[in-house]
């Protein structure tokens, strides 16, 4: 009889810590001329960040996984095109159910790159095409740089809000895309190094996604976030979460069988083409969303809820996937991103 195991289902250390900072900033958020110097800090960070990830990216990987282009393609248009029609379907849901801010944030999501670590780490637990993930989660990052500001301009300009200016897209090219650029141009000489101390790149993220989010909660607390924020509405905005989950699990399944893919491109599809990135999407948020009203802690908060159900619902159906190969699983620890 298959056992059944709980750890699925509970929150992992960085969600733990993203809920300590939350709670932090809730009752000591930063003010005056200490916000002003944290989010300089803030953008340093996100700089160095984006720098590590160029380094990082190897060329060599992208080559060899260029030969899988119409896997490449279906993930690509689930994550830019699939997602954003979604967030576009449930917007009225979603308008009624929440607050604007959350709402908003709903949508921001739906526009977000993929993830890179859970992704690759996730094909390969369920027995999937683990180079091809490599290349369609690391491109869907790069690419998510400059196409994310251009969906949120596009989703925006129904009239649901203001859209971000034209300056946040050129604070994302300064603040992310040059520094990814330059670290993968000097990848020959510092490649090693990163390669080396793949650690750094992770304690790297995961500072710099708690720093901002402690600064934009601790901002938004200041404005009145819990005042304006119904428990209803974070219920509701639970809900919400789950349903645009599941609808893109189910579509990207059913796209898979449709293109006659195998099975390994199938499972790679579906955990590639179905997340979304906390790590790229919390520094985009702050450049693209500065001095929305609202606060950027409420507009994150979709973004936080979704990456843990994306998380749980996904080790579930990676273990499942791997039950039905007769291949043996491999390491399952995972890296939230």
């Amino acid at each position: 009889m298959p056992s059944f195991s709980l750890r699925p289902l509970l929150p992992d250390g960085f969600i733990l810590a993203l809920i300590g900072t939350v709670g932090l900033a809730s009752v000591l958020p930063c003010r005056g001329e200490a916000a002003l110097w944290l989010d300089r800090l803030t953008d340093a960070a996100i700089m160095l960040l984006f720098f590590l990830h160029g380094a990082k990216l190897s060329r060599e990987a992208i080559v060899r996984g260029m030969t899988h282009w119409r896997l490449h393609l279906a993930v690509f248009a689930s994550t830019f095109m699939l997602f954003p029609l979604l967030g576009w379907l449930l917007h009225p849901l979603a308008d009624r159910l929440l607050t604007p801010p959350l709402a908003l944030g709903m949508l921001f999501v739906c526009t977000l790159p993929s993830t890179v670590q859970s992704s690759i780490a996730f094909t390969s637990i369920a027995g999937g095409n683990v180079p091809a993930a490599v290349v369609s989660a690391s491109l869907s990052s790069l690419i998510g740089i400059v196409l994310t500001p251009l969906l949120v301009e596009a989703l925006l300009a129904t009239g649901v809000t203001h859209a971000p200016a034209a300056g946040g897209v050129w604070k994302i090219v300064k603040l992310l895309l040059v520094p990814f650029a330059a670290g993968h141009l000097l990848r020959p000489w510092i490649g090693g190094w990163v390669d080396r101390h793949r650690p750094l790149l992770g304690l790297t993220d995961r500072g710099t996604i708690l720093l901002v989010v402690y600064a934009a909660f601790g901002e938004a607390v200041v404005e009145g976030l819990w005042r304006a924020t119904a428990p209803l509405a974070l219920l509701a905005m639970l809900g919400v979460g789950a349903l645009l989950l599941a609808l893109a699990l189910l579509a990207t399944s059913m796209i898979g069988r449709l293109l006659g893919f195998a099975r390994a491109d199938r499972i790679t599809l579906v955990f590639c083409g179905s997340k979304k990135s906390l790590a790229s999407g919390v520094p985009m948020a702050k450049i693209l969303f500065a001095g929305q009203a609202g606060g950027l802690g409420a507009l994150l908060l979709p973004l936080m809820i979704f990456h843990q159900l994306q998380l749980m619902v996904c080790a579930m159906l990676a273990r499942r996937y791997a039950r039905q190969s007769p291949r043996a699983v491999g390491d399952d620890r995972l890296e939230a991103d």
